[in-house]
């Protein structure tokens, strides 16, 4: 029964992807990736990546590894057409505004990921932002990395600001880079380590979108979160 289940979720998250991905043509939007070897990984892992709109579940689908899911705030649930492909795509919603249920979520999840072999997406900024840079990370995609002891590999979008204007309400054709970052790996390290794991992969992540965007490096705030 196991295996049927496996087998139909398989299928569904092709479907979906092959959907998904055919969007991209009727918005004129065009995906260079580099850093495929990465992803080259066996086992589970933690894929970490900013976060600047919905059109991130395009490039999601663009480089998305097998048996690879999400963990998303629960108000993406209600979003239309995007929480009904998030859901049917096996992601993991979590109440972000509750603390507890949501270590409780990442330790289930490190659990799940071990036992089944997954690997998880997780956006560690923990909300959208255009606003040019990237946000100091939450700590919860770090604590799950070191309590699965399961590498994170960063993956980088380029800034959507050259045909993306959410305010204007405009819209044009362009091109998304997506760079994935070799992993970083976890063992033997400890809750004591989240936080250095976590500016670590800030300052690699926020250099190299600054670097694909075109953008010189600004201060943007220690991370406290």
């Amino acid at each position: 029964m196991k295996r049927d289940e496996d087998v139909a979720l398989f299928l569904l998250h092709r479907v979906i992807r092959f959907m998904v991905r055919h969007v991209k043509y009727f918005l004129g939007l065009r995906f260079e990736v580099s850093g495929w070897e990465h992803l080259q990984t066996e086992g589970p892992y933690v894929i970490i990546s900013n976060h600047q709109s919905s059109l991130d579940v395009l490039g999601m689908m663009e480089v998305l590894p097998d048996r690879c899911t999400t963990i998303a705030k629960k108000e993406l649930l209600w979003a239309g057409t995007v929480g009904l492909v998030c859901w049917l795509g096996g992601i993991v919603f979590i109440n972000r505004k509750k603390t507890s249920d949501a270590k409780s979520v990442m330790s289930e999840a490190a659990k799940t990921m071990m036992q089944e072999q997954l690997r998880l997406w997780v956006f560690p900024e923990g909300t959208r932002n255009q606003k040019g840079d990237i946000l100091p990370f939450k700590k919860g995609a770090f604590h799950l990395a070191v309590q699965a002891q399961a590498p994170i590999i960063p993956i980088v979008f380029s800034s959507y600001s050259n045909f993306y204007l959410r305010k204007e309400k405009e819209f044009k054709s362009g091109t998304i880079t997506l760079k994935i970052l070799p992993k970083i790996e976890t063992k033997g390290l400890d809750s004591d380590d989240v936080s250095s794991l976590s500016d670590q992969s800030y300052a690699l992540m926020r250099s190299t979108f600054l670097e694909l965007s075109g953008k010189s490096a600004q201060s943007n705030g220690p991370s406290n979160h």
